[in-house]
């Protein structure tokens, strides 16, 4: 696909999806919905049960066999007062596949990234490649590929993101390949959740060569929601241990250990998310701590309102990375960063189906003076849909 005809079929899935019903005023002066655009609206969603191509829980050997994946598209542009701007219109993410449950308590998953702005070769790597076994929801035990989750957006899918982009915390302690291949046991038991995991460190595309090391994680978490009167206080606990052998190439941040506390709460309408992360440095990798907190408001079941401040720091200089579209204005790394953002999210159809907008101002110092220093705003919107 040429550049100009790929913007061209961004900007018409941008503005087709945004479309969404109409509204028409009554007489009172207020703004009521249209009964029949709600009913096109909830018919349209509808459409997303045809990715599930196959259902019957009778059957012994397949109950269920559904196309997954997830398709993103962004506009941005971002400026900063030490260099020329930057814009961009782009697929974000492109991934699909499939997910089948076989014998009862077995899942089988199997995704790919898929490149749509280069698209030669349009397969870039896999993502969720694994089996499961599941005979209980306090016990689930997975096997291959399959995503690393720590720290608060870190362990978020990006089909679930409140903001447009994983923060700044996360960026920088998290490790952002995401896919890794695994062993995992999680679950739910009452108001505790936890994963337990250790995998291969590596790159390559597919499960790697098992040259690189590993790395262990335990998340830990308890809802205290009755304990303080709110409809969600899920505070949980991650550690990861990264031990890499110096051999083969290394998808995981150079950090040694990373810890985190995050927690979510939610009340009615109101929400509020928080971060509290560092990690032990290695090599040339000083060691950071980062403080996140991520206010957020449900104007509606559709509309929601986010805000968000991240703060991450380094003990010695180069040691903070700032955010992706931000990377793009300057090349160089930072010390010390404060990330400012608020945002609207419009949920045509839940996560399924979202329009999101971003204002983001970011301010970063560089004590090494080459290059990293970043004072500058931009504004990100974009598309996301997942089946």
């Amino acid at each position: 696909m040429k550049p100009k005809m790929k913007r061209l079929a961004i900007l018409s899935l941008l503005t087709t999806l945004s479309a969404g019903g109409y509204s028409q005023a009554g007489d009172d002066g207020k703004v009521v919905v249209d009964t029949l655009a709600e009913a096109d609206a909830s018919s349209f969603c509808d459409l997303f049960d045809l990715a599930t191509l196959y259902s019957n829980k009778e059957n012994p050997v397949i109950q269920k066999f559904a196309f997954t994946g997830r398709l993103q598209a962004d506009a941005a542009f971002f400026d900063a007062s030490q260099a020329d701007s930057y814009e961009s219109l782009l697929w974000r993410r492109f991934r699909a596949g499939f997910k089948a449950t076989v014998f009862k308590d077995f899942t089988v998953h199997a995704e790919a990234d898929l490149d749509l702005n280069e698209h030669n070769p349009l397969y870039n790597k896999l993502t969720d490649t694994y089996v499961a076994w599941s005979p209980s929801d306090s016990f689930s035990l997975a096997v291959g590929k399959q995503g690393a989750g720590f720290t608060l957006d870190g362990g978020t899918s990006s089909k679930k993101l409140i903001r447009m982009e994983r923060s700044l915390l996360s960026n920088n302690l998290w490790f952002t390949e995401e896919y890794f291949s695994g062993v995992t046991a999680s679950g739910e038991v009452d108001k505790w959740v936890y994963n337990v995991g250790i995998f291969a460190s590596d790159g390559g595309p597919e499960f790697g060569d098992f040259e690189a090391g590993y790395f262990g994680l335990l998340s830990i978490g308890y809802d205290f929601a009755d304990t303080f009167g709110l409809d969600k206080a899920l505070i949980r606990a991650d550690y990861v241990n990264n031990q890499p052998t110096g051999e083969g190439d290394l998808n995981t941040r150079s950090l040694s250990q990373v810890g985190s506390i995050n927690g979510q709460f939610e009340k009615g309408k109101w929400g509020l998310w928080t971060d509290i992360a560092a990690g032990e440095g290695y090599a040339k990798q000083s060691d950071i701590f980062a403080v996140a907190i991520m206010p957020f408001y449900n104007i509606s079941d559709q509309l929601q309102l986010v805000a968000s401040y991240n703060y991450v720091t380094s003990s010695g200089d180069n040691g903070i990375r700032i955010d992706r579209y931000e990377s793009r204005v300057v090349s160089g790394r930072t010390d010390e960063a404060h990330e400012f953002y608020a945002g609207v999210n419009y949920y045509l159809c839940g996560h399924k189906l979202k329009w999101q907008t971003g204002v983001e101002y970011t301010t970063a110092s560089d004590n090494a003076n080459d290059g990293g220093a970043y004072d500058g705003w931009g504004v990100s919107s974009g598309i996301r849909i997942s089946w």
